[in-house]
């Protein structure tokens, strides 16, 4: 039985950020990582189509993953915080991300 999940979501960049997106998570806190690791994220991989400013996120994550709790943590509020006038937001500054369905697996 498969111990981990994939799920993938897309966000949106506000034009002219990549640059600035790309050199924030190059500098990605240490104590993020670990939260994440902590969380369940066994592997996080974001990619970018230039031309619609979209930002692809595809996440595994073990089954019994503690993702639902991030949102209150005030590492990620923190993170969140800092890259929200890269992208677009909630109120709260979590990044709007809507889940995308998978189609194809090989």
């Amino acid at each position: 039985m498969d111990q981990t999940e994939t799920v993938a979501f897309r966000m949106r960049l506000h034009e002219g950020q990549a640059d600035e997106y790309r050199r924030r998570h190059d500098a990605i806190w240490p104590e993020l990582v670990a939260l994440l690791r902590a969380s369940g994220v066994e592997d996080y991989r974001i990619f970018l189509d230039d031309e619609s400013g979209a930002l692809f996120a595809v996440l595994t994550r073990r089954v019994d993953h503690g993702l639902e709790a991030l949102p209150q943590h005030p590492i990620m509020q923190r993170w969140w915080a800092m890259m929200a006038d890269l992208m677009d937001t909630h109120a709260d500054a979590s990044p709007v991300q809507v889940p995308l369905r998978e189609m194809f697996r090989l």
